[in-house]
């Protein structure tokens, strides 16, 4: 997620101070995804040092609004121009965890993939129900983010399926790792079901 980007289209919208920022961002994502206040302000300084946003005289009450520059809003352009590219994204953890799982010793795969699926749907039982339980226009930032969360944890049970039937068949090499770990020890009967 771009906070930066997320600041700039929130400062778009008009002067805010920090707190500001971070309440309409949580509110235009759901709470989604929280921000802590330091990463506000810490966001606001690269922003400022880089020229895309501005600093404000304080108010009365010592809070120090921002504004965005010309050279911010041609940031924001281009950053709403440019498709998020696959290679942009954070490395797939779960991904990363089932492969080592396969060649470390001890570690039972099957649980590992089965303790996911479980806290995956439980997961989209709760963003489910959370999608829908309001239906206000004024939601509808909110719903769409709820909605690419249900479809990745879709796609993520999907895939944890996919997974076990790969796990069923797999025969490990001779003296690797996963062969004294546990992790697969079904007899061919098993693995031929």
């Amino acid at each position: 997620m771009s906070i930066r980007h997320g600041l700039l289209a929130l400062l778009e919208r008009g002067q805010m101070y920090g707190y500001q920022l971070r309440a309409a961002f949580e509110e235009s994502t759901g709470s989604t995804w929280p921000l802590n206040i330091g990463q506000v302000y810490t966001t606001l300084s690269r922003l400022e040092r880089d020229g895309l946003v501005r600093s404000l005289p304080e108010s009365e009450a010592g809070q120090r609004p921002y504004e965005i520059t010309d050279a911010g809003r041609a940031d924001l352009a281009l950053w709403f121009a440019t498709p998020i590219s696959r290679t942009d994204r954070p490395r797939d953890e779960l991904a990363i965890k089932l492969a080592l799982a396969l060649t470390t010793p001890g570690v039972d795969v099957r649980s590992v993939v089965q303790n996911q699926r479980s806290a995956t749907m439980r997961t989209l039982q709760e963003l489910t129900r959370l999608k829908y339980a309001s239906d206000r226009p004024e939601d509808l930032p909110w719903r769409l983010v709820l909605d690419a969360m249900v479809f990745q944890a879709e796609a993520e049970v999907r895939w944890l399926d996919h997974c076990e039937t790969s796990l069923v068949r797999y025969r490990p090499p001779a003296g690797g790792p996963a062969a004294t770990s546990g992790a697969v020890d079904r007899t061919d009967e098993e693995a031929r079901r």
